[in-house]
């Protein structure tokens, strides 16, 4: 990796207990404190990540290797690989950000961040000693030996993430004096 200081975190859980809506909170709460952030999203099964029917997805069937959008305000890139990219090379390719947030990536992430939802399943697929933080609305699981927090609190989410791994990072300092 150019730089293994960027802080990995991921957000795990079971399907439809809020994992998106969770990252999506964290997401703009850093952003808005001024943070440069990354996300990558894990799919277990082989998935088109393209638009089907647009003319990248199009290039792609007729067999380019690598196709690229290209836009005033964004570029996507869509490259044929052999196998999975490692968590590693998403990060080496985020380029320069000061985090990055994943949702999945279970087996490979150094920071869990597990999401139990009761009407989806009591049960967390992490054990606690896995776990860098909670957020769940299971009362069972309010004592469990990490930081927990409920389901709407991605702020609180996001303050334990700032200042466990961006406090005291450059890019805070610079940001915080541009301010002033």
């Amino acid at each position: 990796m150019k730089d293994s200081r960027i802080p990995i975190v991921s957000v795990v859980g079971k399907a439809d207990s809020g994992r998106t809506t969770l990252l999506e909170g964290v997401i703009a709460t850093l952003v808005e404190r001024g943070w440069r952030v990354a996300t990558a999203k894990h799919h277990a099964h082989e998935t088109d990540i393209d638009v089907p029917g647009k003319d990248s997805w199009r290039h792609a069937r007729a067999g380019a290797v690598v196709a690229i959008v290209s836009a005033p305000n964004r570029v996507g890139l869509f490259r044929r690989v052999d196998g999975e990219s490692t968590l590693a090379e998403l990060v080496d390719a985020a380029g320069d950000v000061d985090i990055v947030l994943t949702e999945g990536f279970r087996a490979t992430s150094p920071v869990l961040v597990e999401v139990v939802r009761a009407n989806r399943s009591p049960d967390p697929i992490c054990s606690a000693d896995e776990l860098f933080a909670l957020v769940t609305d299971v009362d069972a699981l309010r004592d469990w030996p990490v930081p927990v927090f409920g389901l709407d609190d991605a702020a609180g989410l996001a303050d334990l993430i700032e200042e466990r791994f961006l406090r005291g990072r450059d890019r805070f300092t610079a940001a915080r004096e541009g301010e002033k």
